[in-house]
């Protein structure tokens, strides 16, 4: 991990070398490089959704269908993880990845927002900014914009040197998000453009992105507004409202994003589908607009950065973001690549060969075994009167956990503070009672009825399911326990509360003995393995009869996994395995005794199964 604070940034900076620089402009019908027209044909693969180490066959497999052009989000809260402290290694070296899709013979758009939505935690904002008072994200907020400058001047630093006018491929930097679909406030859209100006230098054409309908409560004056979704819709909408400049769709869909238990989203083998997506684009080139599809490679949602939707309740992103892209999930081609290399192979003279790439490979059996209980590898607790949210505790992700020692009987029914936030599992003396998940609206989720004697333990584990990423709930997304627990009328007062981020899992603790005859009503178990591959290859694994957790493979997040699905196989590149002695762990949250064998499988499964703990 590389942490960098401002002053420090000069260093990151020596292994940047600009070159002769280009220019990029435009005028009322073109974008021009170097003063000739020029088409972006793009596709959006997100940097920190896919392991750095396949970056360069992602980006050639890019540059061989026929782009030219590659964008993607930058995500603030997993740089700037701490107030001033930036971790630029791994999947956040945007330097790094800048400069190898010149190499493949890309440009590249910087979706920087700071708000960027993607389906990801919160949007991008950093979940210390709810630790801020006053703060209102979003907003012609003096916190804010004070946070918002400060980020983006440090990132303006580290990636000048690669703007166009440097030598290096950025040619745009997007400003807000879709703003125009959660508000029209031109003055603080105006104050974040500012900020951009001054940060960004290089010579990248500022812009908005915003849809048809909603473009000009987003546009932001002398800023380049562009549209997303329709090829046709937003041409017409940029007309009708007067906006100068090319044409550009920022977002033309593939397909749609997937959330724990709905459907998952594909066009993979619908022909008729496929061909459209092949004519919409085609048209779009003839009529000079330029596009960037969602996603051209959508790549996973690892450790917990996944986001969540809202609508009469949570609704979480799955940890895959396969998105139905052309290029799947673990970088391979679908047969949408193959039809989109087809059509857009037609407005490019030097179109590469597909690249190779490696088989994915099956691992037959992993033989994992409960190794300790959870609840004995428990951090020093803090405690307090009344239970508090998960960043109060200067936790930004993961599980934290809420325990009360009884001293008075009570029974009745349990009321865990506001609301769960986001998915409560209750115990009593370490024995599961129920779970109360905001996956269902408010007045349907289950009920959870206590019968407490003095001398008894209860427990309230809070997982982090993902801060919502879009709408007008975005302003507060703290988590965890939120005042008052009750139990009928009575208020609980005094409680030790863990934080467990578990960012690489929990190692066992000394003298933890390992769980016998596990059984339903045992809380989480952690369960760990070791094992043997004979050639390092990407794979899927898979838990058939478990029923949700996290997986750890040599101490990097894999994500959640859950079996209402859609997704019931699980992304593990072959970078991050070794031929021997690879150690596996996972938290197995709601353990059976019924849990089958872990296996590594070339071919995915998705499919939605019921919910054990549906109200």
């Amino acid at each position: 991990m590389h942490l960098y604070t401002f002053g420090g940034l000069l260093a990151a900076l020596a292994s940047v070398q600009p070159s002769l620089g280009a220019n990029f402009t435009y005028n009322d019908t073109d974008f021009l490089l170097n003063g000739e027209p020029f088409k972006i044909i793009g596709g959006q693969m997100d940097a920190q959704r896919v392991p750095w180490q396949e970056w360069d066959s992602r980006l050639a497999f890019a540059r061989a269908m026929g782009l030219n052009t590659i964008s993607t989000y930058v995500y603030w809260n997993q740089i700037e993880d701490q107030p001033g402290q930036y971790i630029t290694n791994g999947s956040n070296n945007f330097a790094a990845y800048a400069e190898k899709a010149q190499d493949a013979g890309l440009q590249v758009v910087l979706r920087v927002g700071p708000y960027i939505c993607g389906e990801h935690e919160w949007g991008g904002f950093p979940a210390w900014l709810n630790n801020i008072d006053n703060m209102t994200v979003r907003s012609n907020n003096p916190q804010f914009l004070e946070r918002t400058q400060s980020w983006l001047n440090w990132l303006g630093d580290w990636l000048d040197p690669l703007m166009i006018n440097n030598g290096g491929p950025i040619i745009m930097v997007q400003v807000e998000n879709e703003y125009g679909f959660y508000d029209s406030d031109h003055t603080y859209t105006s104050a974040l453009a500012a900020q951009f100006e001054s940060a960004f230098t290089g010579g990248a054409i500022l812009y908005t992105n915003d849809g048809p309908d909603a473009l000009e409560a987003g546009a932001i004056p002398n800023i380049l507004a562009e549209t997303d979704g329709s090829t046709i819709d937003g041409p017409k909408a940029r007309a009708k409202d007067g906006m100068k400049g090319p044409n550009m769709d920022g977002e033309y869909y593939i397909t749609w994003l997937d959330q724990w238990g709905q459907p998952h989203q594909s066009i993979v083998g619908n022909t008729e589908r496929i061909a459209s997506i092949q004519a919409d684009l085609a048209a779009a080139l003839d009529n000079n607009t330029s596009f960037s599809l969602y996603m051209f490679n959508g790549g996973t949602n690892f450790g917990f950065q996944n986001g969540a939707d809202w609508g009469n309740s949570t609704l979480p992103i799955t940890t895959s973001y396969d998105y139905g892209a052309p290029l799947d999930e673990s970088g391979r081609p679908t047969d949408i690549y193959y039809a989109l290399r087809e059509a857009l192979g037609n407005y490019t003279s030097d179109l590469p060969d597909v690249p190779d790439i490696d088989p994915m490979i099956n691992i037959s059996s992993i033989d994992v075994k409960p190794a300790f209980y959870l609840f004995d590898a428990l951090p020093t607790p803090q405690t307090m009167d009344t239970p508090v949210n998960m960043e109060q505790l200067n936790q930004w992700y993961g599980f934290t956990l809420y325990r009360y020692n009884v001293s008075d009987s009570v029974s009745g029914l349990l009321t865990p503070g506001v609301a769960a936030k986001d998915r409560i599992i209750v115990y009593v003396n370490g024995e599961r009672q129920g779970v109360i998940d905001s996956l269902y609206p408010a007045g349907e989720q289950q009920n959870v009825t206590l019968d407490l004697k003095a001398g008894d333990t209860l427990d309230l584990l809070s997982e982090n399911l993902g801060r919502i990423n879009f709408g007008s709930l975005i302003t507060s997304q703290t988590k965890g326990v939120i005042g008052d627990v009750k139990v009928s009328d009575t208020v609980l007062s005094g409680w030790d509360v863990y934080t467990l981020p578990l960012e690489s899992g929990l190692d066992k603790p000394s003298g933890a003995s390992a769980p016998g005859n596990v059984s339903s009503a045992d809380s989480p178990i952690f369960y760990t393995g070791t094992f043997d591959v004979s050639t390092p290859g990407d794979t899927f694994l898979e838990l058939p009869g478990w029923t949700k957790g996290v997986i750890w493979v040599n101490g990097n997040n894999l994500g959640r996994f859950w079996t209402i699905g859609p997704q019931q196989s699980y992304f593990l590149p072959g970078a991050w395995l070794e031929k021997t002695k690879n150690t596996i762990l996972i938290l197995n949250l709601e353990p059976s005794g019924s849990e089958g064998t872990v296996n590594g499988v070339t071919n995915r499964t998705w499919a939605v199964q019921p919910d054990p703990d549906a109200p």
